[in-house]
């Protein structure tokens, strides 16, 4: 009977908090910008420069472990990590060790066993590191510390998951959570989202975990899956060969789509961490607590109800337009000015989707305004114009965010509905079409189609389609 294997993941979630400026600084944080441009004596290490905390980093923090159901740690206080690495400027990283932020938290996810709680182990503040660049031609290394000193917070779960799948649910809640919050942009691909995975695996039963290796360098939710199968796979292989599972960080490579050893392991005393004496202690009070509490926006879940209560849409066109919230917002901001939420949530569903897999966009790069959005479909409302110069015209707003209203009136797109028009129109084509209206009036009631397609065709696409069958029905 071959041996059963249960796969143990925890994760460890780093997160670029979206402030103006650094933790310790007032340098920029903003992504790209030529190397070192974005740099000070603080967020480069130079001796004496002196760190003061960023307060918006801190009511980030607590925003998210409230919004995850963390307790708030009210007496806090940062530590040094101290090792050497030539992105690490001042060869220690402030980061929080003794006293995290927030603790003992946990969300909800879906799985399909129901519904299961990931656990949340802490969450601390720290500054991020510079990035190294490798040039290849010059076979060297350079350093940008554009990076180093940009907010971060560590988001360390317990092992609960089971599956790739549980942790792409587990991010996907983070991601939601933190972005419904305004706190990061959560983008995996620019690095603003981290997720570094620890995983071990066990025969089915066993009490004790198993050894674990922790996977770094996972930049998107398709690399985290494939790196979750094949590590999983390593490990199995090695323990069916009688053999031991090293613990070691590991680097997962996509293209390839395997992993290679680090480095063993390090343990925290490796770091000697010790209490950062440029740093005070932060003091919370349940004041400050309550009016974050108090701020804290509406999350998906409470979204995705009330969309559901409220504006009578199905539950998948709800979950899509709550799925990012950008989406959610364009789809309020059109249905307050045109009280229409069906319509609304079938152009951003239908054409908005398809306008975004063709030119392989995000919900978060969307840039037309609810205003121009609300004005087309008032237009269309109205038989100002067609469904199909409707589609011709919401291209225009999703690429330039033009004026649906003063387009059509430029272009010259308004329907016609003067009957008289449509009327000669319409005699003509019967003239011109005997054969159609001959197999009509045998019952092949396919033929009025093609007899509105010419009159359409004649009208150049401006006619009212339902005067056209109207009247086309009354002639023949």
């Amino acid at each position: 009977m071959a041996k059963q294997y249960e796969t143990v993941i925890g994760l460890e979630v780093h997160v670029e908090l979206a402030t103006k400026t650094k933790i310790f600084c007032g340098c920029s944080t903003e992504f790209g910008g030529a190397p070192n441009t974005h740099t000070c004596p603080v967020c480069t290490g130079m001796p004496g420069s002196l760190p003061v905390l960023n307060k918006q980093v801190v009511e980030y923090a607590i925003a998210v472990g409230l919004a995850t159901n963390c307790s708030i740690t009210q007496y806090c206080k940062f530590d040094r990590k101290n090792y050497f690495y030539p992105d690490n400027p001042q060869n220690y990283q402030i980061s929080q060790l003794y006293l995290p932020i927030c603790r003992n938290g946990g969300v909800e996810i879906d799985t399909p066993a129901g519904k299961k709680i990931i656990g949340i182990h802490e969450i601390h503040m720290e500054e991020d590191a510079g990035k190294l660049i490798h040039d290849e031609w010059e076979d060297c290394s350079l350093v940008d510390f554009n990076r180093s000193g940009v907010p971060l917070i560590e988001i360390v779960s317990e092992p609960d998951m089971r599956s790739a799948e549980e942790v792409i649910a587990y991010l996907d809640k983070l991601r939601l959570i933190i972005q419904y919050l305004g706190a990061s942009d959560c983008k995996l691909n620019e690095g603003s989202m981290r997720a570094d995975v620890n995983l071990s695996v066990r025969e089915v039963g066993a009490k004790e975990f198993g050894t674990r290796t922790e996977m770094k360098n996972l930049n998107s939710f398709k690399a985290i899956a494939r790196a979750i199968e094949g590590e999983r796979a390593r490990q199995i292989e090695l323990l069916e060969e009688g053999k031991s599972v090293t613990q070691e960080t590991r680097r997962w490579d996509d293209n390839k789509e395997y992993s290679y050893a680090m480095r063993s392991k390090e343990d925290a005393q490796d770091y000697r961490y010790f209490p950062d004496p440029d740093l005070v202690p932060i003091m919370i009070s349940d004041e400050w607590i309550a009016r974050i509490k108090a701020a804290q926006p509406e999350l998906r879940t409470e979204k995705l109800e009330r969309y559901k209560k409220e504006f009578d849409i199905p539950d998948y066109d709800a979950e899509i337009l709550t799925s990012s919230k950008h989406m959610a917002d364009i789809f309020e901001a059109t249905t307050e000015l045109c009280k229409k939420p069906k319509k609304v949530s079938n152009w951003l569903m239908v054409e908005t989707l398809r306008l975004m897999k063709e030119n392989d966009m995000e919900a978060d790069d969307l840039k037309f305004s609810p205003e121009n959005l609300a004005k087309l479909i008032e237009l269309v409302d109205a038989g100002t114009i067609n469904s199909s110069v409707a589609k011709e015209v919401f291209e225009e707003v999703f690429k330039n965010n033009i004026d649906p209203d003063k387009y059509v009136e430029e272009k010259g797109l308004k329907a016609v509905n003067d009957e008289g028009a449509l009327r000669a129109t319409i005699e003509k084509v019967i003239a011109d079409n005997p054969q159609s209206v001959e197999d009509y009036h045998n019952g092949k009631e396919k033929a009025i189609g093609f007899l509105v397609g010419q009159t359409m065709k004649a009208m150049q696409g401006k006619a009212n389609p339902g005067m056209v069958n109207k009247i086309l029905k009354e002639l023949l």
